[in-house]
């Protein structure tokens, strides 16, 4: 497959159809051996439905492997390591895959559960699922395409952390997240990515506010690929940290200039353009974070949008994050790293609900 063809499904009403279609308009079947060891790599970072915005549709899952089964693929298993803190066994449930897995007899693994195996890149030593990495010859990875409070996007490149351990996920915030991601997809390297774009959430990346895009998006360069769901969110290359990091790294590129964009039902495609809301930008505004993990920050990101949805001041002064463990301070801490403040919040994380109460309460 040509690394800079693009392929964009319009529709909404039969994703799994939607799903087969881009598959063989890619002809994915030409690029496998009949013994190739395939894995698909959804986003269920939280346990909610696809509907929420926040997992990938497990239609688009089942249009693939009605794709690959037909034509006499076997070794097909899925995987995904729910984001630190989540149970994956019940983002498999709750998101439909259990119930997938049983119904066409493929595998499911925690990658939580899984060995991990060091690799450097970029000058970086990251630990990685073994599975994956190892035991994958063709990994399918089937990102949503969401905003993100901290990265602003979330897509291709940002879903490989579920393929790396809760330890090495949390390192990850402490490091800064832009350069581990894009040293990541050096180790990592998708050969498909199918991009979820049916209803992601423009503005959290654990759903909530999802807006219709009707859409897959599917490539073999996951930096094109990305580039451009940045560009279909109203983001340019150099908001989004990680990309122009990946694409020095040798990972792919960021020129949509050079892309050729095939687009497949053309006559459900809306004419909207969809860009991600100011909300998470403009909350984020108001907090202090230094390391914070995505699952502590996004939630104080929901608390904060629930406070203000309620009239109720948003406070000065908060700080959330790792980089705040062991010191004092005089502000409004979020979480366990900030023990060491005179007003804290303990939770690891605090969920959003207990954040807004807390602030709630201090009125």
């Amino acid at each position: 497959m040509n690394e800079t063809n693009i392929h964009v499904i319009y529709g909404s009403q039969d994703i799994q159809r939607m799903a087969y279609e881009l598959m063989a308009a890619m002809d994915v079947a030409s690029m496998l051996e009949k013994d190739t060891r395939i894995a698909l790599k959804p986003n269920f970072a939280v346990s909610k439905p696809a509907d929420s915005g926040a997992t990938t549709h497990p239609e688009i899952a089942e249009g693939i492997l009605h794709y690959l089964l037909e034509r006499g693929f076997r070794d097909i298993s899925i995987m995904e390591g729910s984001w630190a803190g989540a149970d994956t066994k019940t983002s498999f449930r709750v998101c439909g895959y259990e119930a997938l897995a049983k119904k066409y007899g493929v595998p499911l693994y925690d990658l939580k559960k899984d060995a991990f195996v060091e690799r450097q890149a970029g000058g970086l030593t990251l630990k990685v699922c073994r599975k994956p990495l190892l035991e994958t010859d063709f990994l399918i990875n089937l990102p949503v395409l969401k905003a993100h409070c901290q990265t602003n996007l979330t897509c291709a490149l940002k879903n490989l952390k579920g393929c790396i351990p809760d330890s090495e996920k949390r390192r990850f915030h402490s490091l800064g997240l832009m350069k581990p991601i894009a040293c990541l997809s050096k180790i990592l390297r998708p050969s498909l990515t199918v991009v979820d774009a049916i209803c992601g959430d423009l503005t959290f990346e654990e759903g909530g506010h999802p807006v219709p895009m009707d859409r897959l998006i599917g490539g073999a360069d996951p930096v094109l690929i990305d580039s451009y769901g940045a560009e279909l969110l109203g983001f340019s290359i150099a908001d989004v940290g990680y990309l122009s990091l990946a694409e020095k790294l040798g990972v792919g590129s960021t020129d949509i200039t050079k892309a050729t964009i095939h687009e497949h039902h053309v006559e459900e495609k809306q004419q909207t353009l969809f860009r991600a809301s100011n909300t998470a930008r403009e909350l984020a505004s108001r907090v202090t974070a230094d390391a914070a993990c995505s699952v502590c920050y996004g939630s104080l990101i929901h608390a904060l949008q629930r406070l203000k949805e309620s009239g109720k001041r948003i406070p000065d002064g908060l700080c959330i994050g790792q980089g705040f463990r062991g010191k004092s301070g005089k502000g409004i801490g979020i979480g366990n790293c900030t023990a060491g403040f005179t007003t804290h919040l303990q939770g690891c994380p605090p969920t959003a609900k207990t954040m807004a109460d807390f602030r709630s309460g201090m009125s």
